[in-house]
């Protein structure tokens, strides 16, 4: 597994509100998720552009601390784990197979990176990087119950590989992705995070989507499509009929810097 450490520890935790390291609890665990993904935000604009992602950790905290972006799960969720590592936690990376949005008994690919944390001998499954529905706090994973977090309710079901996570969108339980607790090295996340960046089948490759949380709502971005879900209340949509408005909703509701504009404008063009 990747070894490297974080060059700015102190940075990070700033941008999550601490000013100094917090101990390893889970109520750490939970502050720590639910301000992390309101405060870096689950984004593709490099599938977007056609461009490489790259996975190692100084390229994600140069991307992310010093270029002002977010990430997808490969990124935000090994930026988190690292986090967690300098922190004490008894952390380690595992994959799953996304079956929102799939068909029916399809069989996807392990392209999702998430992380089991073990806090007193008890396992929980956290995760900072599935866009739209991601988690806002860490899942009990030997538990069967329903798991309330600051947003949807969530339930883990054992599942004949594995386990399945699963989520509460208007009233109704929906599969989100299933994993199970096999090791994985930095060679499973090349091989994984190659196929999401670069395979021209990957249905991140020229897709634009964006995800950022805040306190009680969700805003998302789907190509030209962007909602703002707030708990217990009906979504309010609208598309983005021009780039430039298309541009300055990436800056300023989800506080992005993005990349330049005479490179950005005619991908964003073609999504319209």
């Amino acid at each position: 597994m990747d070894t490297a450490r974080l060059s700015d520890t102190g940075r990070y935790l700033h941008r999550l509100g601490f000013d100094t390291p917090p101990v390893p609890t889970l109520e750490t665990l939970r502050q720590l998720q639910w301000r992390h993904t309101a405060e870096f935000p689950f984004e593709t604009l490099s599938t977007l552009l056609r461009q490489p992602v790259h996975i190692d950790l100084e390229s994600i905290e140069r991307k992310v601390f010093e270029q002002g972006r977010g990430g997808y799960c490969y990124e935000l969720n090994h930026l988190f784990m690292a986090l967690l590592l300098e922190l004490g936690f008894d952390v380690r990376g595992i994959t799953g197979r996304v079956l929102m949005n799939a068909s029916q008994g399809a069989w996807p690919a392990r392209t999702h990176r998430i992380t089991l944390v073990v806090i007193d001998g008890v396992r929980y499954i956290t995760d900072v990087g599935f866009g739209g529905m991601v988690p806002t706090a860490p899942l009990l994973l030997d538990s069967r119950d329903v798991q309330a977090t600051p947003h949807e309710p969530y339930r883990i079901e054992v599942h004949e590989d594995g386990y399945l996570l699963q989520a509460n969108v208007a009233g109704e339980w929906r599969p989100m992705y299933l994993f199970d607790l096999q090791r994985q090295e930095d060679i499973d996340y090349a091989v994984g995070n190659w196929y999401v960046c670069s395979h021209p089948e990957s249905p991140f490759m020229g897709r634009l989507m964006v995800a950022r949380t805040g306190d009680g709502l969700r805003k998302t971005l789907n190509g030209n499509s962007y909602a703002v879900h707030r708990l217990g209340q009906e979504s309010e949509r609208r598309i983005i009929a021009h780039a430039d408005e298309l541009i300055e909703l990436l800056e300023e509701e989800f506080s992005l810097r993005v990349p330049p504009r005479e490179v950005l404008r005619p991908a964003v063009k073609g999504l319209l």
